[in-house]
């Protein structure tokens, strides 16, 4: 007989085929009895076992069998659990409380009920500063500073950081006089300077940057009217029209209007001339390398609207005719000017305690800011019925469009709602600032003024606006126009001795410039860390010693 080897894989192909193994032997459950005859009752024990076994293997059999068994496997589950509900008192079940995250309620109210008498009670802080102010040792370390060379400084530092200069140097302004003459012009470039105040503002400075970069003359900027601002004032209505010309003279050629034989070219129509439509923040390359071909073959050319269309990161000539226009050209025009310096003067005597000095407080708490921000204050269905039809009538379907979402809780905490003046006291008297600290406070019409003003003017009854420190006679001329009233407050705002932005924007990023450039780099300014301040105003059990002592600010100084 042939030996034929096993193979456990089996034979391929047409070849004679190996025997398989025998089979194991099949095992009788149950049946199986002990070596010695075992009694009858571990026999019946045994036989009871595997029935069950063998009616647990035929019903596994059948499942396996019909799969589908185990769709229904989960609405017996949970007819089973409803069976078993509805049988318990609901009395009984315990009750899950969905609690707001931290920093996303509005409880400032509160908070300050809580701490009004506590701060009544440390109105003596005027016992630790002689000037109303809190000392720079105390103030720094309570509140934690931030200095662009040294990062977060230690409590050690903080006595010195205000009274030396920029320790990498000398501090130098980034304006230099061109004493050279001025090459023939390429053109003329006339642009539409569209917002409010300071957004034109920058629209004039990148004006006189691009003109001067493609050496072309620039005819003064015509300020676009807005529905949101609503003021018609002109270029000469608010700066000195005749400084603007004098002093850029030397380094880009600036006339009041386009000469005749030029206009004649175009039917005296200026919507005939060539209208550049550019991208918001566009390298000065690109004026090089696509507009100053046009300007030369036109000889005339149009940029509208021209607010943001000059990137921030550009060479150093170009900086600086942005300096040169921005803190040397642009000067308010006389009539501001003789206000804002009366309103000066006078807020330095409303402050003669504290020598003269003052604190300037840029409060963005307007109707169309709170409406915009999409927050949720204590004002109830009145307050969400108000601040919808604001949104409809400043941006008429932007907050209603299918798919927006808009989550007033993640605002809050996220650090993007307008503080309050409630909020904005806080924290100034947890700062250590007494309540005999003279403040001016620059905005515009407060949201529900009389009810939200009430509890700032309480901490700080010193605090004065442009209206207080002014009479009706002396704002008429100004009343109506939203620009030069800004302009008023923002020349307020420059003399102080402290400024305190808190809710960003362009008349802050402005301002803080200025102040640096007029006092050689040497400005105090206060920016509120609102992520932080949401949560500490949200704490139910927070006390007036935990807010004067918890660091929410952040300061520059010597930058």
């Amino acid at each position: 007989m042939q030996n034929h080897a096993y193979s456990r894989l089996g034979s391929f192909g047409g070849g004679a085929a190996a025997p398989s193994p025998p089979s194991s032997p099949r095992r009788a459950w149950g049946r199986r009895l002990s070596a010695k005859g075992g009694s009858m009752k571990a026999a019946g024990a045994g036989w009871s076992g595997g029935v069950v076994r063998r009616a647990a293997r035929a019903v596994l059999a059948a499942l396996l069998r019909r799969q589908a068994v185990f769709l229904f496997a989960p609405l017996l589950y949970v007819a089973a659990m409803l069976l078993y509900m509805g049988s318990i008192s609901l009395d009984s079940v315990p009750r899950i409380i969905s609690r707001p995250a931290p920093g996303s309620m509005y409880r400032s109210p509160q908070l300050y009920a809580r701490l009004r008498a506590d701060m009544d009670a440390d109105n003596a802080t005027d016992a630790r500063a002689t000037d109303g102010f809190p000392p720079v040792e105390t103030r720094f370390s309570l509140w934690g500073s931030y200095s662009a060379d040294n990062g977060w400084l230690g409590p050690n530092q903080l006595a010195t950081v205000w009274r030396h200069a920029y320790k990498g140097g000398i501090w130098r302004p980034c304006i230099s006089n061109n004493t050279n003459g001025l090459p023939e012009s390429n053109g003329y470039i006339y642009v539409e300077a569209n917002g409010g105040l300071n957004q034109q503002r920058t629209s004039i400075c990148n004006a006189v940057a691009v003109a001067g970069f493609l050496n072309a003359t620039l005819i003064i900027p015509n300020f676009h009217y807005h529905s949101i601002w609503r003021d018609p004032s002109k270029f000469s209505d608010i700066y000195d029209e005749d400084h603007f010309v004098e002093r850029l003279k030397n380094d880009v050629r600036v006339v009041d209007k386009v000469p005749d034989f030029i206009m004649e070219r175009f039917g005296h129509n200026l919507s005939n001339v060539f209208n550049f439509k550019i991208k918001a923040w566009s390298p000065i390359q690109f004026y090089e390398d696509v507009v100053l071909p046009k300007l030369i073959e036109e000889r005339l050319i149009r940029i509208s609207p021209f607010a943001n269309r000059l990137s921030f990161d550009a060479p150093p000539a170009v900086q600086r005719l942005r300096c040169l226009a921005n803190f040397e050209a642009l000067k308010f025009s006389k009539p501001i000017t003789a206000l804002s310096n009366t309103l000066v003067s006078r807020m330095r005597e409303k402050s003669a305690e504290n020598n003269g000095k003052y604190v300037a407080v840029h409060l963005r708490f307007e109707e169309d800011m709170v409406a915009f921000s999409c927050c949720v204050f204590d004002g109830g269905d009145d307050e969400k019925k108000e601040l919808d039809a604001a949104r409809e009538r400043g941006w008429r379907g932007k907050f209603t469009r299918p798919g927006r979402v808009i989550r007033p809780g993640a605002i809050r905490m996220n650090g993007k709602c307008p503080l309050t003046p409630l909020e904005v006291g806080l924290m100034l008297r947890g700062m250590g600032f007494s309540n005999s600290t003279a403040i001016y406070l620059a905005s515009g019409k407060i949201y529900k003024a009389e009810k939200n003003m009430a509890p700032l003017l309480e901490m700080f009854p010193l605090l004065q606006t442009k209206e207080t420190l002014a009479s009706d006679e002396e704002l008429a001329p100004f009343k109506n126009f939203s620009s030069r009233m800004a302009a008023i407050d923002y020349s307020v705002c420059v003399h102080s001795e402290v400024f305190v932005t808190t809710q960003g924007g362009n008349f802050p990023h402005f301002l803080v410039g200025h102040r640096r450039y007029l006092y050689g780099g040497h400005s105090k300014t206060i920016k509120p860390d609102k992520r932080r301040l949401a949560i500490l105003f949200d704490s139910p059990r927070i006390g007036y010693m935990e807010v004067t002592e918890t660091s929410i600010a952040q300061y520059e100084g010597s930058q």
